[in-house]
């Protein structure tokens, strides 16, 4: 099979893992375990898989100046990304959270037009203003329940920070992941990734009552470990060693569908106009941005 091929269909099932996280990780958060809390637990048990799987791996020398590329890469790929989305998941609903994500793209348009001097037309600055839009209608309007509405926007905006934030992890993994074996790259990636989130998430930790915990929630959190971390980072870094950051991006669209789909079945969020409105404001902006791209490629 042809490894473009592969390596969409790799993004494709990480993507339909991130659409089911929203909910799955929603009924662990705030009542059993702190969101911090559950990134520690998240990245301790990755740094732990990655580094087992290491040893059946050739290893691999990484040269010194590279370390600090990683180790930047997961201040945005590991601690900012994860701890401004979990917090802003606890805060906010299942389905604004996903919409927020869409900004992704966008936001790696910026950064790739900021770090790598990648110019950007008209159409695609329109796109950029549009989606953000979008974003700011959804923070200052999309939330479901009035009563907690401060709760919810501030949920929104740190669901934006954490999209921002992974937009740059993709600019700046790019040359890493085609450099180095995706185990040799993750195991330090996630390594420099727990040094960072320990300060912020070990006293949640120590606050869960795991005695207490329902057997659903270990499942919850055993998917949200293996499946929502160590899974789809694998299978995007395969993606990103073989696509370009905007192409990987843009999967994040169909995670909105999955996981609005998911939340209703379940009924642990519902729709209203704001998020309609939103939503489609943000694609039509993402839209904008990606089809300019796709022109950019065969002129």
């Amino acid at each position: 099979m042809n490894k473009r091929v592969l390596a969409l269909i790799a993004v494709s099932i990480a993507t339909l893992i991130y659409g089911l996280n929203y909910t799955i990780a929603k009924e662990v958060m705030p009542i059993y375990v702190k969101p911090f809390g559950f990134i520690l637990i998240r990245v301790l048990g990755a740094t732990i898989i990655f580094w087992f799987v290491s040893l059946f791996v050739t290893s691999e020398k990484i040269e010194k100046g590279d370390y600090q590329k990683i180790f930047v890469a997961s201040i945005f790929g590991v601690a900012l990304n994860m701890l401004a989305f979990f917090k802003g998941l606890s805060l906010t609903t299942p389905i604004s959270a996903s919409v927020m994500m869409v900004m992704s793209p966008i936001m790696v348009l910026i950064f790739s037009s900021i770090l790598i001097k990648k110019s950007i037309g008209k159409q695609r600055i329109l796109g950029v203003f549009i989606g953000l839009a979008g974003t700011i209608l959804l923070i200052t309007y999309g939330s479901s329940n009035t009563s907690t509405s401060i709760n919810n926007n501030w949920g929104n905006f740190l669901v934006f920070i954490n999209a921002a934030s992974y937009g740059l992890y993709l600019v700046l993994a790019k040359d890493l992941v085609k450099k180095y074996h995706p185990i040799t790259f993750i195991k330090w990636f996630y390594l420099f990734g727990l040094i960072l989130v320990l300060p912020f998430g070990f006293n949640e930790f120590t606050e869960v009552s795991w005695q207490e915990m329902p057997t659903n929630i270990y499942w919850n959190i055993g998917f949200v470990v293996i499946f929502t971390t160590c899974i789809t980072y694998l299978f995007n870094l395969y993606g990103l060693s073989k696509l370009k950051p905007t192409t990987v991006s843009v999967f994040i669209y169909l995670q909105p569908l999955i996981a609005t789909s998911f939340a209703l079945i379940l009924g642990s969020d519902s729709l209203n106009m704001i998020k309609v409105i939103a939503a489609i404001f943000i694609f039509f902006g993402v839209y904008l941005v990606t089809k300019q791209v796709k022109k950019a490629k065969t002129s």
